[in-house]
């Protein structure tokens, strides 16, 4: 719950609007003149009530629900993030335990968010946060939620394709990774880890890529699922970079992984990346069947995964002459759902596709 040391004609005022009262409705809520109210909103942060009344605003504040709470820490940190006074700095506190509360549930509407490719809501709980604080002005917990937060925008912009640069997923998760070196969490600074391995990977920076998923799959400091994760990542590392056969061999030992591990959703995207290897290695018929296998085992039924299902099936068909105008249908259709949900990244691996086969077979017919 919010607390309030010392009370000026600043906190006063956001008091009241965090109540959502007039001046005179305030004033009679409190049980003060009309008059001592008005001089708090004018002096702010250049006054300060009297002892009784600085005991009364406690009351107040102390009997208000918590969205209460939440709208007064905002719009004090809003109002004042640093005000001198008399000579003196005073910085608005930083949140306070009901606010990681709300903020650890941000976190949890934002992972279904992005989850949904809901990239809009997303960036925007984010940023009620990651706006509003910085690390050193946090305690260890606020630090968490905030690397947490830096974590969750770097799989955003991931998945929107911005990849390098300053606003990137790159520089979000190493920023991430700093905070969790500080706080002493290994587990979360090898998850960053793998996370800019995928960053790497998608750069095509495949060889950096392959050694950093081959160093991880064997780390203790990684769950047996990010283990297994690592270990199809150096799969397909390995694919892109034209080693089929070795891919195939290094997917398979992770699609055993998920599988004991009861891991459907990781079990299904494997099926979907052996079935790029083996397309890879010519096996068109065994790439066919096993990304029906991915298709009909997916559980969730997100824009990204329909998207990357669908990329790889018209990759799978266009391999095939007789299935080439099937595979440009799947594409097209990927295409605009990948446009849709904003994934720039997606986009860029289809016209990949299509550049690639349009090389290889010539031109589509009109």
């Amino acid at each position: 719950m919010a607390t309030v040391h010392h009370w000026t004609g600043l906190e006063a005022r956001a008091l009241r609007l965090a109540l959502r009262l007039s001046v005179r409705a305030f004033a009679e809520h409190l049980g003060v003149a009309v008059a001592t109210v008005s001089k708090w909103e004018s002096k702010r942060a250049d006054t300060e009530p009297r002892p009784d009344t600085q005991a009364i605003l406690d009351t107040a504040l102390g009997r208000a629900d918590p969205s209460v709470h939440l709208r007064f820490e905002t719009l004090l940190s809003e109002m004042a993030g640093t005000v001198t006074n008399a000579g003196r700095r005073v910085t608005a506190p930083g949140p306070r335990a009901w606010e990681y509360e709300a903020w650890a549930d941000d976190l949890d509407r934002v992972v279904i968010a992005l989850s949904r490719q809901n990239f809009a809501f997303a960036d925007k709980l984010l940023g009620r946060r990651l706006g509003r604080f910085r690390p050193l002005e946090l305690d260890d917990k606020g630090q968490y939620l905030f690397a947490r937060s830096t974590t969750l925008l770097g799989d955003l912009r991931r998945d929107q394709g911005a990849v390098l640069g300053p606003l990137s997923a790159q520089h979000s998760y190493a920023g991430a990774r700093q905070v969790f070196t500080q706080l002493d969490i290994p587990r979360r600074v090898a998850q960053l880890d793998l996370s800019l391995a995928v960053v790497a990977e998608m750069s095509d920076k495949l060889e950096i890529a392959a050694r950093q998923y081959e160093t991880l799959a064997v780390d203790d400091r990684l769950s047996r699922r990010d283990r297994a994760r690592a270990r199809l990542w150096v799969g397909t590392a390995l694919s892109k970079d034209g080693n089929h056969d070795c891919a195939v061999r290094v997917m398979l030992a992770a699609t055993r992984d998920f599988e004991d591990l009861g891991e459907v959703d990781d079990w299904s995207v494997a099926h979907q990346k052996l079935a790029l290897a083996h397309r890879g290695a010519g096996q068109l018929d065994h790439a066919l069947d096993l990304i029906d296998i991915a298709r009909s085992t997916a559980a969730a039924d997100s824009p990204m995964q329909r998207v990357r299902l669908d990329t790889a099936h018209g990759h799978i068909l266009l391999s095939d002459p007789a299935t080439r105008d099937d595979g440009l249908r799947v594409l097209d259709d990927a295409a605009k759902l990948a446009a849709k949900a904003g994934l720039s990244h997606q986009l860029r691996s289809i016209e990949s596709v299509r550049m690639m086969t349009e090389g290889a077979v010539g031109p589509r017919r009109r």
